[in-house]
């Protein structure tokens, strides 16, 4: 598992590794928790490049439905439908054959939790079905979500009830914004990702950004590292890091200073209060002492 994900470009500690392959072979959802930008959602992505199943992501967030989920009637087309209907007389022969129209698969928009469950075939890859930022959804949604992943079936009223061939892949991402609760747990397998090591954190630059060289990656990791024991608002993460190695390699500096950690300090710091605390204290200071602990 950790070749696969290597070879696709991610390069997963041994604990992670575990937990995906555990996953796969059991068929449980995994249920990732983590500070934002440790690479959760990137987990999904590798898996659906590696499997070739569709990634179907759902962004959660504050007053998500079923209508935004699972599924929802295009009313639009619907209208169109009937209006074209009445004046071609269907509307006064056949109502009911009419109205039973108007609620076909035509006019069904499958979100992403039920393109997942209906899209599998017996012999294609399985979607992967990501679920990201499920602590930002309201208690509702998480039960409803829930009852959904027991058994992988949708029941529209109109239509009957939608059942998985094969159940989809499912990764959900937490950044603990708020307690996921228990009984969702429960169904999942779970797994919290950290940042990086340093050493990993150096592979994972200078795969992502092949033109940096081994010294930006360094001291580029180096001082990632420096401003995450900070207590910064938004703490770097893996892909600020990314970010910032790219930026620093088409400026064509070959090794962090002062004046370039200055000049691209918004590549890797996302919030003023943040860039205004690490200016305070010193940019030298930051990049000398986090230089030290890199090479």
């Amino acid at each position: 598992m950790s070749e696969v994900l290597a070879e696709h470009g991610y390069l997963a500690d041994d604990s992670l590794a575990t937990s995906l392959f555990l996953a796969l072979r059991m068929g449980r959802p995994l249920l990732l928790e983590g500070e934002a930008g440790s690479g959760k959602t990137e987990v999904a992505n590798v898996l659906a490049r590696w499997s070739g199943g569709e990634l179907l992501r759902l962004q959660c967030y504050d007053g998500i439905d079923a209508s935004q989920a699972v599924y929802e009637w295009d009313y639009a087309r619907q209208l169109l439908h009937l209006r074209a209907a009445e004046m071609s007389g269907v509307g006064t022969d056949g109502p009911g054959e009419l109205e039973h129209s108007l609620y076909s698969e035509e006019f069904l928009v499958r979100r992403p939790l039920l393109r997942a469950i209906a899209g599998a075939s017996d012999d294609g890859p399985v979607p992967i079905l990501l679920i990201d930022e499920i602590d930002r959804a309201d208690d509702e949604f998480e039960a409803y979500l829930l009852e959904i992943l027991s058994d992988f079936t949708v029941t529209v009223p109109e239509l009957g009830t939608f059942r998985a061939a094969r159940p989809p892949v499912v990764i959900l991402t937490s950044n603990r914004t708020r307690d996921v609760h228990d009984a969702l747990k429960r169904r999942c397998l779970y797994h919290w990702v950290d940042y990086p090591s340093f050493e990993r954190e150096v592979a994972i630059v200078r795969l992502r950004v092949p033109e940096a060289s081994e010294p930006i990656a360094r001291e580029v990791s180096a001082v990632v590292a420096e401003l995450r024991r900070r207590g910064l608002y938004k703490p770097p993460g893996v892909a600020e890091s990314i970010d910032w190695a790219q930026a620093i390699s088409v400026l064509g500096s070959s090794h962090l200073d002062e004046r370039t950690v200055e000049r691209t300090l918004g590549a890797v710091i996302k919030y003023r209060e943040d860039a205004e605390r690490v200016r305070a204290t010193g940019i030298a200071e930051l990049v000398s002492g986090a230089l030290k602990y890199g090479t």
